[in-house]
């Protein structure tokens, strides 16, 4: 049984939704409009040469297994290209009701594999925080069909890796696998950019010139991803798979509190009801002191 750092786990999840959220927010506010390939560029190359200086302190020389790193950056890389081709097909609520799915798929898949399922409370806390994302989203089930299963790709691409991560990937450099990710979404949208020069596609679109206001929202992009990629090894590699996927939900509180501040979008009463359970099931989820880790 591996020697869990629970607090700090959560500590880091909690911290890379908070980022992740707050980059979606930037990028509303601020009508962001370039192609998927050029941010994943321009937003990566920004976050590389501190990520390889932190790697380098840490004394990361190498992985202990490369090609699981491999494995899970191409793995994160796609499941963000599936989550955001989704988007222009369908509503957002439904996207997003169907992505986070993924914590219930990484505690189905983390059980799986360890031949070990988590406590009944655990796992009682995994689906109180699907309910609570229903209540908060309230997905329109009249937007299905084929291209919903986008999310669900996406959501099933994040929980393996994840699982990767924390079962591969957990004595690695968290800084260094951040790394590795980036170098991956520059890969990425090289590739992608082959193909670019679409008007009006998110993903293919052409190249957009720069100026100093566009400069400034893609290095706030890249403390965000910076943040966001680092929490998520950290917390996959310190603490139990299931408490830290129930946390994978705070996103969506989150969320809310950034469209209130920066949108003024109030939720209403189903949304704070969600925003409530999902609270209680992150609490729920935690290990109780001196029980054994889930």
């Amino acid at each position: 049984m591996p020697a869990y750092r629970t607090g700090l786990a959560v500590a880091a999840i909690v911290c890379a939704v908070l980022a992740l959220s707050l980059g979606d927010a930037i990028i509303k506010s601020t009508g962001l409009d370039l192609p998927l390939w050029q941010m994943y560029i321009l937003r990566s190359a920004l976050v590389v040469p501190p990520l390889w200086w932190l790697a380098r302190r840490n004394g990361a020389r190498g992985f202990g297994a490369p090609g699981w790193v491999v494995l899970r950056s191409a793995l994160l890389v796609i499941m963000w290209l599936s989550y955001y081709a989704a988007l222009p097909l369908m509503p957002l609520s439904l996207a997003a009701a169907g992505y986070y799915t993924a914590p219930i798929l990484i505690t189905v898949i983390a059980a799986a594999l360890a031949r070990r399922w988590p406590a009944p409370r655990v796992l009682l806390a995994i689906f109180m925080g699907f309910a609570g994302v229903v209540l908060v989203l309230r997905p329109d089930a009249s937007g299905f069909d084929l291209a919903t299963l986008l999310p669900l790709l996406a959501a099933l691409l994040y929980a393996c890796a994840m699982v990767l991560t924390a079962r591969k990937c957990r004595n690695d450099d968290p800084f260094a696998l951040a790394l590795a990710l980036n170098i991956a979404f520059i890969i990425a949208g090289a590739g992608l950019g082959i193909f670019a020069g679409r008007e009006g596609s998110f993903v293919f679109g052409p190249w957009q010139s720069l100026d100093l206001a566009l400069i400034g929202v893609v290095a706030m992009l890249a403390a965000v991803v910076f943040i966001g990629s680092v929490g998520a090894a950290i917390a996959y590699q310190n603490g139990p798979t299931a408490t830290v996927a129930a946390f994978d939900y705070c996103y969506l509180v989150f969320s809310l509190m950034w469209g209130a501040i920066f949108f003024g979008e109030m939720p209403g009463a189903l949304a704070l009801i969600g925003i409530a359970i999902i609270v209680a099931a992150g609490i729920l989820s935690l290990p109780r002191p001196g029980g054994p880790a889930q």
